[in-house]
């Protein structure tokens, strides 16, 4: 009885057996190609663990915008358009010198055109007070500057009046301009090493005036210049620093480097008013964040890399 169940019971799973072998083909998976329609009822292949489908690339996106007339918008420039080292701007900029004497004499020259009679933004009336309020400009503007010495002159006429004051005397009036007990101490300290060693008169030398406190060659610079009319280097302040990099005339960081490299490549009669005015360019148009490059007269010479428009290449390395 037991074995004609079972033979009852195997009958139907050999049966099924025999129908699935004999209705059996093999299955094709069909692989699509990005771009071609995938058939209804495929299903696509499930992404990698890693997130990323084997044998796909990302299809390349549009470096910049289309301007009319099918060119591009120098303004949409990414950061592939640099003139990177083996890049094909590179080759194509290969014997480029940013400091030959023609590029130099052509900033010069539209310098000179943009700012023919520039002269120092900080208000003065003597070598002494063009000194205090260079002095007081670290960290300030000449704005700020300008609204404080009027008062400090007037309270103080004199070196010899600063020269009898106590450093916490002399924080009040300055602490405006910010920074103000260095200050204090830089111009009190200044005014009594005039007094005693140079008998009250502001010296004429570079080396005399950075025995002063609170005096480096930037402040000396300006005086000798500005006031004395004597071309023993050039000012670096923020604006030569930042403008100087964007125009490659220096590859430097450090003041005194770049003042080094800006003295190599500019004549010497020139090296007073370049300085004035690089830094009313930095002023009116070449800001630190967002200068007005479409506006800039030198913007066709111009290759810096943190440009925020521009018609040639950008120099990879060139910026502020």
């Amino acid at each position: 009885m037991r074995s004609e169940l079972r033979s009852e019971n195997q009958e139907p799973r050999t049966k099924n057996r025999q129908l699935i072998t004999e209705n059996w083909q093999p299955t094709f998976v069909k692989i699509s190609i990005p771009g071609e329609a995938m058939p209804r009822g495929m299903t696509p292949r499930r992404p990698a663990k890693s997130g990323r489908h084997e044998g796909l690339r990302a299809a390349p996106k549009m470096a910049g915008k289309i301007a009319a007339g099918g060119q591009r918008n120098p303004s949409s420039l990414k950061s592939r358009d640099l003139a990177r080292p083996g890049s094909k701007a590179a080759k194509a900029a290969k014997g480029y010198n940013p400091t030959a004497p023609e590029r130099v004499s052509d900033i010069l020259k539209r310098l000179d055109q943009l700012y023919p009679d520039v002269t120092c933004a900080l208000t003065h009336k003597s070598a002494w007070e063009l000194l205090v309020a260079t002095i007081l400009s670290a960290q300030s503007t000449d704005v700020r500057v300008n609204m404080v010495t009027p008062e400090l002159f007037k309270k103080y006429p004199t070196v010899q009046d600063f020269a009898r004051l106590e450093p916490q005397q002399l924080e009040p009036d300055i602490r405006s301009t910010g920074l103000f007990r260095n200050k204090s101490k830089s111009v009190v300290g200044a005014a009594k090493r005039i007094v005693t060693d140079f008998g009250g008169q502001v010296p004429q030398n570079m080396a005399d005036l950075l025995t002063l406190p609170g005096v480096a060659r930037k402040t000396a610079n300006v005086v000798l210049g500005s006031w004395f009319k004597i071309a023993d280097g050039v000012v670096v302040d923020t604006h030569v620093h930042r403008i100087s990099r964007r125009l490659e005339l220096t590859k430097n960081d450090d003041p005194k480097k770049i003042e080094e490299d800006l003295m190599n490549v500019i004549p010497r009669e020139k090296w007073i008013l370049i300085s004035h005015q690089i830094i009313w360019h930095g002023r009116k148009l070449c800001f630190a964040r967002s200068p007005k490059c479409a506006d800039c007269p030198l913007e066709n010479i111009c290759h810096a890399e943190d440009k925020t428009w521009s018609t040639v290449d950008r120099h990879a390395g060139a910026k502020a």
